[in-house]
């Protein structure tokens, strides 16, 4: 068995299921981060399999949820703090919802230069 981060009723799930001890260890600070890492690695992979298979998205999804409010308060921070950003950038950069694919950028017109004495523009 893979050695994984799994949430805080795992192995009592085990126990009542399986009628086994899981056995586990107490991460580090250092250690969960890495794993918390980890797991947002395996749950997107997770996600990506369920959306192609047209399974259950929305499960993966709030196991994604539950790592990025862990992950928000393993650095210091809050998941408001992360939906705050989340607007921030909404505000600033847009969402995704107009579906662009960036292909490359390509130049269609001259950057407008300015007159360093007046910095005005030309």
């Amino acid at each position: 068995m893979k050695h994984k981060l799994v949430r805080d009723r795992i192995p009592e799930i085990i126990k009542e299921k399986e009628g086994v001890e899981a056995i586990t260890k107490v991460l580090t600070k250092k250690e969960y981060g890495e794993r918390l890492v980890e797991k947002l690695h395996e749950e997107t992979e997770e996600l990506a399999i369920a959306i192609k298979n047209k399974t259950n998205p929305i499960e993966e999804l709030a196991d994604i949820l539950e790592l990025v409010n862990a992950t928000a308060t393993h650095v210091g921070g809050s998941i408001a703090d992360v939906e705050k950003e989340r607007k921030n950038k909404l505000i600033l950069r847009g969402g995704f919802t107009k579906r662009y694919l960036l292909l490359g950028k390509a130049a269609t017109t001259e950057p407008k230069k300015r007159n360093k004495a007046q910095g005005a523009k030309i």
